[in-house]
């Protein structure tokens, strides 16, 4: 089962690769993603799933990153086939082809339990998804995907120097581990602490450029600008989560080896000044793609600040990740949708979208309350649990600054969003034959929904594996 779960996304790969209609093609993509689900389900119903001694295998952690992931692709892939059909002069069998090949990497990074295997299945990710980013074929697109991949190569440079540091770090203790995290988990107390210190800074920098916490954030405003909105989905709500994943196999060796004051510290200066930059950044933003990305800051600097916090905090941040995930889904694809209507993406020259595209609008202005933490969205719950494992144990000053940059981040955020959503329609942009219909809203409004769920309702099964995953993170096992 371990095997398939990466192998079936590249195979319908190859599949979609040889599917000569560019019309039906795109079909390939709910269709592998609903394939992939109903894997994931079955997956995850199995006590055990491994392969290969270990290398891959499914931990409480990863059957949560991995189903949360499985769905937020069958929901984007839901809205490839409409917005596909609006680009009928655009090849898109690349396009499929690595959408599937992103699954299944991004599979792979969940089931990874090497050091060296996680290294590469998340450089491959990145790699695949570069040329998501150069759909459009302009040169601001050029630019972005050039940009993406240098700042992202420096990033995994440092993952992998930090890496050989962690390896280093056993291997000054004299001991010999296979590198599985399983090995080094159990052997972290013998560690080299100075190496081990090291390790974490570096990786916290290698794969903190992957999520885009700052100041390794600088790739994120052109990417997310100039991409499809549904490759900005994916990357805010596929990417960053799998490189925080990452981080999180390192924050429990570090905890493992009784060293988690350290690494808290680091992550809550980290988280804050990642939400503090996006907040500055993102008054009086004009281009409201670009307004997304500097929001994803924001909130991957929350998940790491919720780590920092640790306690309840660490359930309040795989909650909010899912929450995140979800409702990038909703702003990236409405926007989108937005953008399209009216050939622009600067509010200067977009207003009045509740009259030209009312559901995409309404989606927009909707999500904009959500990923602000408004209740009773699931970021209010998610955030609010946050914030209160802050003051429960005692950290005042860091619960002050979390709910000062918030406020900051509503007031600048909100201004664009209203700007473009109210009034009416600008007379310089005639509207175009784009109206809203059911392949290009419904895959939003349907993770709108489970946000909305989220914040009154967290099902059981759901809650298991949340309680589960942070128990295990918690416990270092």
């Amino acid at each position: 089962m371990a095997i398939a779960l990466v192998l079936v996304p590249l195979a319908l790969a190859a599949v979609a690769f040889a599917i000569p209609s560019g019309r039906w093609r795109p079909w390939s993509l709910p269709a592998g993603g609903a394939v992939h689900l109903v894997l994931v389900l079955l997956a995850l119903r199995r006590p055990v799933v491994a392969a290969f001694d270990g290398w891959l295998f499914l931990d409480p952690l990863g059957r949560l990153i991995l189903g949360f992931l499985s769905l937020l692709f069958f929901l984007c892939a839901a809205y490839a086939p409409g917005y596909l059909a609006l680009r009928p002069a655009r090849s898109n069998r690349l396009f499929c082809t690595c959408l599937l090949t992103f699954l299944g990497t991004m599979t792979l990074i969940t089931e990874s339990h090497h050091l060296g295997l996680m290294w590469v299945a998340v450089e491959t990710t990145a790699l695949v998804s570069a040329p998501l980013l150069y759909f459009n074929r302009n040169h601001r697109s050029l630019e972005a995907t050039w940009k993406y991949l240098l700042i992202g190569s420096v990033g995994i440079a440092l993952a992998l120097l930090g890496s050989l540091f962690l390896a280093y770090a056993a291997f000054r203790s004299g001991l010999h581990t296979s590198l599985r995290f399983e090995d080094l988990v159990r052997e972290a107390p013998q560690l080299s602490r100075p190496w081990l210190h090291a390790a974490f800074v570096l990786l916290l920098v290698g794969y903190g450029t992957k999520m885009g916490l700052a100041p390794m954030h600088t790739w994120k405003p052109d990417a997310y600008g100039e991409s499809p909105g549904l490759v900005g989905a994916l990357l805010a709500g596929g990417l960053t989560s799998c490189a925080f994943l990452a981080l999180l196999r390192f924050y429990q060796i570090c905890a493992a080896a009784g060293d988690v004051t350290f690494v808290r510290q680091v992550m809550i200066v980290i988280g804050l000044l990642s939400m503090a930059v996006a907040g500055v950044f993102m008054a009086q933003q004009r281009d409201f793609k670009r307004m997304l990305a500097y929001s994803s800051v924001e909130h991957m600097g929350i998940l790491v600040l919720g780590m920092g916090i640790g306690g309840a905090a660490v359930f309040g941040a795989l909650l909010h990740l899912i929450n995140n995930g979800l409702t990038k889904v909703v702003l990236f694809l409405s926007a989108g949708n937005i953008h399209r209507s009216y050939g622009s993406k600067l509010s200067t020259h977009v207003s009045g979208a509740l009259r030209r595209v009312p559901v995409s609008g309404a989606l927009f202005l909707a999500g904009f309350f959500a990923i602000t933490g408004s209740p009773p969205f699931g970021l209010f719950l998610s955030e609010f649990t946050i914030l209160r494992a802050a003051i429960d144990s005692g950290q005042f000053v860091v619960g002050a600054s979390f709910l000062a940059i918030l406020f900051v981040v509503f007031v600048g955020m909100g201004a664009t969003v209203l700007s473009v959503v109210q009034g009416e329609p600008p007379q310089t942009t005639q509207p175009n034959a784009f109206h809203d219909s059911f392949l290009m809203v419904g895959p939003a409004a349907a993770c709108l929904a489970l946000v909305l769920l989220l914040g009154v309702y967290i099902p059981p099964p759901l809650n298991g594996l949340l309680q589960n995953a942070a128990s295990f993170l918690d416990g270092g096992r």
